[in-house]
């Protein structure tokens, strides 16, 4: 009977060379305790072919063994495996493994017993999802070649399902959010799966793309699979090996598609002028249902490109009406911004005209008194034939009275100036050693109408950055308060310095100093000190609050220091260093 013929006894060696490792191989495990069983598969199988391929057949001795080895290679597409092996039911432990552990369900199972009714097949073949049972004394060659030929095709189509399964998930998730370069990757990928899927063949694919048609332009790698998967999302040719940039490359020249013994290329040009090759290695030649699947595939997918184009587009340019409308919102916003403040200069310079008006109906007062008294008196000189000095002291007091009213004028000039909002420093590499001697020497006229000295004392080319002019305006209102209130013969002394952090450029005179109530209202505009001018002369109050303004914006400040009435006093400007341009 057939079923007494052993399987080390019924194939004869058919001389194939079994170290042949150039095509592929179909895997499959033999699990079993009996190395003799092994060996005897092995014998049996040596000269199994499928489809021109051939087995590579993986050994384990025992269902631990089988453990690791299915976990290590999940691409098993059969197991022949015994049911006793460290315990009565090992094999099928180990079945329910492979089912519910690492959830591999390709695989075909094989079952092998030397003792059926320890396993009784129709119990085993119930609760265990094997695909075969047989007895080792019946499992003859001819037999296990038709129950292992079974089983690979069974494993194939199943390999197929999932492919085509997995092609279609991947194309279903992609077009499902089909609007940027990165889907278009994950659909191109899944194209090329389920395409090998469908004609049925391994395969391994790339899709390529190229911008626009010019012959010069570099192309990038879409997706790949099989072999070249590894190429996928590649930005340029280069990354390619040779040959395989070379095939690409021809069609993109020649404008064609070509059709070998086993490989296809095909070239598509898409409605926005981009360019697409499909390149496909398969282990047979493709028919011409084959070749018209894979081109009704390319041509759709050349579609699904211009369409991303389309919505890139499509977002580029609402991109770009949002970035105008918020544009034109700022700037609205800031136009808004820009006349609410000229709004409030508006109101301070109301507000600072009815100052202006109150200091002149003020401060003006007295010296136009004097004027017009004494133009009085020298009428009354001229009437009663007066001598000629006594019209030249009424005439000198005039003029002395004029020139304060001229000084005081200047004053508010000045500080509407300085209150206008509208000043901008003009900051430049300022000399302010030179600046001093030059507000000194402009001033030393006044000095010497009261006998005093001004004494200069800076480094040589001091320089900062500042504005020249408001810099000028500040030391000068400095200075004219030191004369103004120093007493006659006094000395008055500037000092220039720098520690390389600042600037600081202090006057100090000998004057009638300041008190505690004087230093706490010192830099407001319009304030009466305690101190009086000792010649005389006439004062705003505005001297000091210009200062401030002036350093203020340089970010800078002015302090003043006094040990008290009779004491003298010094202002001192400080100015933060920049780099000098």
């Amino acid at each position: 009977m057939a079923e007494q013929d052993d399987v080390l006894h019924l194939i004869e060696d058919s001389g194939v060379d079994q170290d042949d490792h150039s095509a592929r191989k179909w895997k499959i495990a033999v699990i079993d305790d009996d190395h003799a069983v092994h060996e005897g598969t092995r014998f049996a199988l040596s000269d199994y072919n499928l489809n021109g391929q051939g087995l590579e057949i993986l050994s384990a001795y025992s269902a631990a063994e089988g453990r690791t080895l299915m976990r290590e290679h999940p691409d098993v597409a059969a197991v022949l495996l015994d049911v006793i092996m460290e315990t009565d039911v090992a094999g099928l432990e180990l079945v329910e493994y492979i089912r519910n552990e690492i959830r591999n369900e390709t695989v075909r199972i094989i079952l092998r017993t030397g003792q059926p009714g320890q396993a009784p097949e129709r119990r085993v073949i119930v609760q265990y999802d094997i695909n075969d049972y047989k007895a080792k004394t019946e499992l003859t060659a001819d037999k296990l070649f038709t129950s292992l030929t079974a089983a690979l095709r069974s494993y194939q189509q199943l390999e197929r399902m999932v492919q085509t399964r997995r092609g279609l998930e991947i194309i279903i998730d992609a077009a499902s959010t089909l609007y940027d370069f990165k889907s278009m990757q994950r659909l191109a990928e899944g194209v090329l799966t389920q395409m090998a899927s469908l004609l049925n063949v391994d395969c391994a694919g790339i899709l390529v793309l190229r911008d626009d048609g010019s012959q010069a332009e570099d192309f990038s790698v879409l997706a790949g699979s099989g072999c070249y998967s590894r190429f996928s999302g590649a930005a340029t040719s280069r990354a390619l090996d040779p040959e395989l940039r070379d095939m690409v490359e021809a069609p993109f020249r020649q404008r064609a598609n070509e059709f070998a013994d086993q490989r296809t290329v095909l070239y598509v040009r898409t409605g926005s002028g981009r360019e697409v090759v499909v390149l496909l290695q398969a282990e047979r030649q493709l028919s011409e249902t084959d070749r018209s699947l894979v081109e009704i595939f390319s041509s759709r997918l050349s579609i699904a490109f211009d369409n991303v184009i389309l919505y890139q587009q499509l977002h580029e340019a609402n991109t770009q009406l949002e970035d105008r409308v918020a544009q034109r919102t700022r700037a609205l916003m800031q136009a808004n911004r820009r006349l609410s403040a000229q709004w409030l200069r508006l109101q301070r310079a109301n507000g600072f005209k009815n100052e202006i008006l109150g200091t002149v109906a003020h401060d003006l007062k007295n010296p136009l008194g004097v004027i017009l008294g004494r133009t009085e008196m020298l009428t009354e000189l001229i009437a009663t034939g007066a001598s000629r000095d006594g019209v030249t002291t009424q005439i000198e007091h005039i003029r002395d009275a004029a020139k304060r009213l001229t000084s005081m004028v200047d004053h508010l000039i000045s500080d509407a100036m300085a209150d206008a909002f509208d000043i901008t420093l003009r900051r430049e590499p300022v000399d302010i050693a030179a600046l001093v001697r030059e507000v000194a020497e402009a001033n030393q006229p006044l000095a010497l109408n009261k006998q005093q000295v001004i004494a200069v004392s800076a480094p040589p080319h001091l320089s900062t950055m500042c504005d020249i002019d408001r810099i000028r305006e500040a030391i000068d209102n400095l200075l004219s308060n030191a004369i103004k209130y120093s007493p006659i013969g006094g000395r008055i002394t500037v000092n220039a310095a720098d520690d390389g952090d600042n600037t600081f450029i202090a006057v100090t005179d000998e004057g009638a100093g300041l008190s505690p109530e004087d230093l706490g209202r010192l830099f407001g505009r319009f304030q009466r000190l305690s101190a009086k001018p000792t010649a005389g002369e006439s004062s705003t109050g505005l001297g000091l609050s210009i200062v401030k303004r002036i350093v203020d914006m340089h970010g800078g400040e002015v302090t003043a220091k006094s040990d008290g009435p009779g004491s003298g006093s010094t202002f001192t400007i400080t100015l933060p260093a920049a780099e000098l341009s």
